[in-house]
């Protein structure tokens, strides 16, 4: 096949043409250095040039306060359900989770061998549908940390707006929509997210650390789960991901020369709408997830009448040329993935090839 196809994978997930394009074009050899980019030292100036040039970019596009580190790290999110309890839990030794789906259960199971968990809310009973409400949250004052997953990929939901937590520091979990949105990183005391759902290929994960919480990080910790390692070294103790840091480094750059995170959280609005519409007229044919309120913009799952035709509809709509449409076990159906790279059009032919499914097949 060499037409492409609409990916809707929820992760690794799509990235932009212009960006691959790039790629291609210099895989063998990078301009004015005459090796590919997988082959330089990350000790060369390139590379280092590369990296600084990335976390230069991203305090530009996210307006990152300089009393923050920006950190790439190898491991993915789930290393970090382990590193972040680990530097930051003690002394106190417990802290508060919100737990929304998967993602925050696992890295409560991590949490719960450095020490006390307190689940501040859940909707597990729910099976994840909506986004606990404000009220229903119950916070400890003296926890180390609160923990929250800002959107989740597998139910659905996201959060909108950050929980209060009062001056317990808040860390969020943001592998499925960074940079989808506008985000005051004032408000955190720490930020991650894997890469290869919204900002680049997997393998390296992006870590935004507050200063004053490296007073937290143990000399006692082995040396590559320590952030002070990787603070003090500019992410290059050790060989770091390079080649993800600079399709990353790539992505930023067209994140800033297509209007930055304000333009693409417009966009991204403009094709939730398209498919939530398209879910809600359809007289009760597809149905959604989530609950209205908490429906996230990046994660779109819905079932159909029967078992059946969802089998059906993930057969055609991949002969069709849309890749990734089925659903994760939990919740059955399908799963549209609309990360920020994909393109308005997808969503507007995804939407008539849902019409023309459901009129032919009511």
């Amino acid at each position: 096949m060499t037409k492409r196809v609409y990916n809707l994978n929820p992760g690794p997930a799509i990235l932009p043409e212009p960006v691959l394009e790039e790629m291609k074009e210099n895989l063998v050899s990078l301009p004015g250095v005459g090796m590919s980019v997988l082959e330089i030292s990350h000790r060369s100036s390139t590379f280092e040039n590369m990296l600084n040039g990335a976390i230069e970019d991203m305090r530009k596009l996210a307006n990152i306060p300089a009393n923050y580190h920006i950190l790439f790290v190898g491991g993915g999110a789930s290393t970090q359900f382990s590193m972040i309890p680990m530097n930051f839990m003690p002394l106190k030794n417990k802290a508060d989770y919100i737990v929304t789906g998967a993602w925050s259960k696992k890295a409560v199971k991590e949490a719960k061998r450095i020490g006390t968990v307190n689940i501040s809310a859940t909707t597990e009973s729910e099976n994840f549908k909506r986004i606990p409400k404000q009220e229903e949250m119950k916070f400890d004052p003296e926890a180390s940390y609160v923990h929250f997953t800002s959107n989740n990929t597998i139910f659905g939901t996201q959060f909108f707006t950050e929980p209060i937590v009062g001056d317990v520091p808040l860390i969020c979990d943001a592998s499925s929509d960074i940079f989808s949105r506008a985000v005051d990183f004032s408000k955190y005391a720490a930020v991650y997210a894997g890469a290869q759902k919204n900002l680049g290929p997997a393998g390296v994960t992006l870590v935004i650390i507050r200063d004053d919480m490296m007073a937290r990080c143990s000399d006692s910790l082995h040396t590559m789960l320590n952030y002070k390692t990787h603070v003090e070294n500019n992410s290059l103790y050790n060989t770091p991901p390079v080649f993800g840091i600079y399709v990353i480094s790539l992505v930023l750059k067209w994140l800033l020369k297509n209007g930055g995170i304000d333009a693409m959280a417009k966009l991204n609005d403009e094709k939730a709408k398209l498919l939530y519409d398209c879910i809600d007229n359809s007289s009760g044919y597809f149905t959604g997830h989530a609950e209205k309120e908490s429906r996230s913009k990046m994660n779109i799952p819905f079932r159909l009448p029967s078992e059946e035709l969802e089998k059906k509809f993930v057969k055609e709509s991949a002969d069709s040329g849309f890749a990734g449409l089925k659903g994760h076990r939990s919740v059955g159906g399908l799963r549209a993935s609309i990360y920020n790279a994909f393109p308005l059009q997808g969503v507007k032919d995804l939407v008539d090839f849902m019409k023309e499914f459901q009129k032919k097949n009511s």
